[in-house]
């Protein structure tokens, strides 16, 4: 059985090549398309890593990285922050919120699987 990743960002080009990647590499994908779809879906479909942007409509990737660590049934689902928002402070804010890893757009799509691929294995 595959693993299900959420991916969780506003801009629909994204969304369409981060899904075909990772469903290219063999994972059942889940979409949400903002913040509170994000936090809906992670408590509904139980991803086992979520793909989280930070900049979202109705909730940021922060409120719900917020939101995932504070509900007991999925606290622990493992939370890659992808971000234009690369400074310091954003990715020790990302990493201070419970996410378990941040990178910042662009990106390379190979250091992109290899990381999904690393955290997977590690449960985090």
């Amino acid at each position: 059985m595959s693993q299900k990743i959420l991916i969780a960002d506003d801009e629909p080009n994204i969304l369409i090549s981060l899904e075909f990647l990772m469903k290219r590499e063999g994972y059942e994908v889940v979409l949400a398309r903002d913040g509170q779809e994000a936090v809906d879906a992670v408590v509904r479909e139980r991803p086992a890593l979520v793909l989280l942007d930070v900049m979202m409509p109705h909730k940021s990737g922060f409120e719900v990285c917020c939101e995932v660590r504070s509900h007991p049934e999925v606290q622990d689902t493992p939370i890659l922050m992808l971000t234009a928002k690369g400074r310091d402070t954003d990715v020790a804010k990302g990493l201070a919120l419970g996410a378990n890893a941040y990178m910042t757009k662009p990106f390379s799509t190979r250091e992109l699987v290899q990381k999904v691929k690393d955290m997977l294995e590690r449960g985090a």
